[in-house]
């Protein structure tokens, strides 16, 4: 994990747009289920903020048995969280650092920067 210290734990739009065009950024959409059902980011993974915790507790196989995909690592980087505004992504960064997850970052610009900008 050399120089994860020195990344910023929030991530502006320009950094993010790189990290997902090189492919090197996970993405997690921590809004309910309706919010993510009537758009997100592409690529992104919708686990609301309310089973986050237990999300990042559960076995690999059952995360990915619920999840369609594989469960972070603690060790991954540019684990990146996301909601509408900004609230519920830092809340889920700063939970999934709590849990080990140190290269959790939180976009703040969130859903409705990258809906007016990219979207």
């Amino acid at each position: 994990m050399a120089g994860a210290s020195t990344v910023s734990v929030s991530v502006s739009l320009p950094e993010l747009r790189s990290l997902l065009t090189s492919g090197r950024a996970r993405l997690f959409d921590v809004r309910s289920r309706e919010e993510a059902a009537a758009g997100t980011i592409p690529g992104a993974v919708n686990i609301p903020v309310s089973e986050l915790e237990s999300a990042l507790q559960m076995e690999p196989a059952a995360f990915k048995a619920l999840y369609r995909t594989e469960k972070p690592k603690q060790e991954d980087e540019n684990l990146v969280f996301f909601c509408q505004m900004g609230k519920r992504g830092f809340q889920a960064t700063q939970l999934a650092r709590r849990l080990g997850y140190t290269g959790a970052r939180n976009y703040a610009g969130a859903y409705k920067e990258w809906f007016e900008k990219e979207g």
